[in-house]
């Protein structure tokens, strides 16, 4: 498949390895781009060649978040809205497992990427974070306090503050940490060792753990997402506007 965001890869053996490809604006994530890994996961889904999918960013950043310069566009508002709306819920429903390699800076929008994989590891350089809160935009909440308890979650969606790469495995946010130059390689061979599981069950465990608890993801997603990004879409475009 050809992209223009994003580059796709199946590894022998079995990893698909899809990179946000924008270093030059530290592959943030636009609408084409949200297009594209929704087009990408729909057509891996159901591909025995992929039992597995690590997620990268080109250079040294894995995603700052969204693309800000099409919130000034109004005419681009409603489409904003429901590519971000479906491409979250394809990254989250994904059938097979997912390897978050964060390569560097993961913010907001970012941040909402990798806590949406079922693995995460990230090198040295990486910082998680929700700086968006000090511009209006409510943060996705539900899937990070499952990972890191309800505390922290609440301190880093709140405060906006960043939290480094040792923090990250301290709190469990992440599983372990590894060189820059390294986490490709690490993230494939974490893959590998999940493939040795034949597909069917990993496709099973998966299934469980993609709606569960109370409320579930869907549920959770459709107020912290669908209504609360909705309301303040408008207020979002007109400060793009004004900078």
């Amino acid at each position: 498949m050809e992209f223009e965001t994003i580059r796709a890869e199946i590894r022998p053996g079995g990893a698909g390895v899809l990179t946000l490809n924008r270093p030059e604006l530290r592959n943030a994530i636009s609408v084409r781009m949200r297009k594209e890994i929704s087009a990408c996961l729909e057509a891996w889904k159901d591909d025995p060649a992929v039992g597995v999918l690590v997620m990268t960013g080109a250079g040294a950043v894995f995603s700052a978040g969204f693309d800000l310069k099409e919130f000034r566009d109004p005419a681009l508002t409603e489409e904003i809205f429901t590519t971000s709306s479906r491409y979250h819920r394809d990254v989250w429903k994904f059938p097979k497992p997912v390897i978050a390699a964060v390569n560097g800076p993961a913010l907001a929008g970012g941040f909402d990427l990798a806590k949406l994989c079922d693995i995460r590891i990230c090198s040295r350089s990486a910082v998680f974070g929700h700086p968006e809160i000090k511009f209006g935009s409510p943060v996705l909440y539900t899937p990070l306090r499952w990972i890191v308890g309800e505390g922290i979650a609440r301190d880093l969606c709140l405060s906006g503050r960043m939290m480094g790469a040792e923090e990250a495995l301290r709190t469990g946010l992440v599983s372990e940490v590894t060189e820059d130059a390294q986490i490709l390689e690490r993230a494939l061979a974490i893959a590998a060792n999940l493939l040795e599981a034949p597909l069917t069950a990993l496709m099973t465990t998966k299934g469980f753990m993609i709606d569960y608890g109370t409320p579930g993801m869907e549920a959770s997603f459709l107020l912290e997402h669908d209504e609360g990004f909705r309301q303040v879409l408008p207020m979002l475009a007109a400060t793009a506007r004004k900078k």
